[in-house]
């Protein structure tokens, strides 16, 4: 009975989340904006601006499934565990209990994830993310680390249901990775993931040395949005250098497909080789280096932009990257513990973190970026 009344308490509580969500997001509101969108797209000139259209699009679709219909879901969950929770008052059910277990369960950790979602407030929160793991240096520990961080991405991402892809790599020497892109498709994934700009620092024991000696291992991330069609900017053909395999390539590390694209002003470069074709790996390549070029702002390229700082004046020297912040510490030797350095937030679960367990961090940093306002003062000294 105790554990009935502890749920009944659980289900109170998740009742007064779902009336303040009901508060915040405005149901009467998000119905009539929908009819009009939909009244938008029945315009006979809609297409005529596919930008345009693809922003509409965007919005139903966010505004339905990620709002309107997944509230209407969670007040149903919720409503069939207090019709269950009165049952079992009157008789004893081990399957209907195990049932509203499972709901309360579910219904928990999607008013988790929702909650961490109204933090997002950004002007590409709601797209999806390429994010890229890079080694620190060209040495076995540091990237079998690397490939833990892309294995840890790649199981948050699962957990997710989202859909995942990856669109470069470089092998390291000894099962690890020089290098990786994970391109995440889902509405909010960048907007969840920029929490993880930054360097990774893991301390363990060394598996490739054999005297087991205590080894430190660094690992840089970098997240960026997936721009797609909604950004109406192209890069001049002047600024790139595009280079294809040739069957007389010596390069017999990667497929004959390989495309390599570098932005000539800013020394950037992206590597595709994981596409079908040529064309192919050459659009993808192009889609990340727009997506590079166009989220420089976080690092400062649209306040030199705002300055009139000319693009092909922008040099990478000047350019303080946000991923070489150490920002969260992996220790597994000789005890167990994950601690973001910025916001202080510490679990000894290090690996249930590996695991890919890791919206703790991204709720914290969330909340502390909505209760900050140095964010434009920190994007503006990276270009100094």
């Amino acid at each position: 009975m105790l554990e009935l009344l502890n749920i009944k308490i659980e289900v109170e509580r998740l009742s007064n989340i779902l009336g303040k969500a009901e508060d915040c997001l405005d149901i009467q509101y998000l119905t009539a904006r929908i009819q009009y969108l939909h009244q938008v797209i029945a315009q006979p000139d809609f297409w005529n601006n596919p930008t345009r259209a693809y922003e509409v699009l965007q919005e139903i679709e966010y505004s339905i499934f990620y709002k309107h219909q997944e509230y209407q879901r969670w007040c149903s969950i919720l409503e069939d565990i207090k019709a269950a929770l009165e049952l079992l008052e009157l008789s004893a059910d081990e399957q209907l209990w195990q049932e509203v277990q499972s709901n309360l369960t579910q219904l928990q950790q999607e008013l988790e994830t929702a909650e961490i979602r109204q933090l997002l407030s950004g002007p590409h929160d709601q797209k999806g993310a390429l994010l890229t793991i890079t080694a620190e240096v060209d040495a076995s520990d540091a990237q079998y680390w690397a490939y833990m961080l892309l294995q840890m991405y790649w199981r948050w991402g699962k957990s997710h249901n989202y859909q995942l892809d990856v669109v470069e790599i470089s092998d390291g020497n000894e099962g690890g990775i020089k290098y990786a892109t994970l391109e995440i498709t889902a509405s909010c994934a960048y907007g969840y993931l920029k929490s993880e700009t930054g360097t990774h620092q893991l301390q363990q024991i060394s598996p490739f040395d054999a005297t087991n000696s205590l080894r430190t291992s660094l690992a840089s991330v970098e997240v960026l949005p997936i721009l797609g069609e909604s950004v109406e900017w192209q890069i001049p053909e002047k600024d790139l250098e595009i280079t294809r395999w040739h069957s007389n390539s010596r390069n017999i590390n990667h497929s004959e497909t390989w495309v390599k694209v570098v932005h000539i002003p800013t020394g950037i470069s992206v590597f595709c080789d994981q596409e079908r074709s040529q064309m192919q790996n050459k659009e993808k390549a192009l889609a990340i280096l727009k997506s590079k070029l166009f989220a420089m702002p976080t690092a400062g390229y649209a306040y030199a932009l705002a300055q009139g700082v000319q693009i092909d004046k922008i040099q990478p020297r000047l350019i303080k990257s946000l991923s070489s912040k150490l920002i969260r510490e992996y220790i597994l030797h000789p005890y167990t513990k994950v601690k973001d350095l910025r916001t202080n937030v510490e679990t000894p679960a290090a690996t249930e973190v590996l695991d890919g367990k890791i919206d703790l961090f991204i709720k914290a940093y969330l909340q502390q970026l909505n209760h900050t306002t140095s964010v434009g003062k920190e994007a503006l000294d990276n270009f100094k």
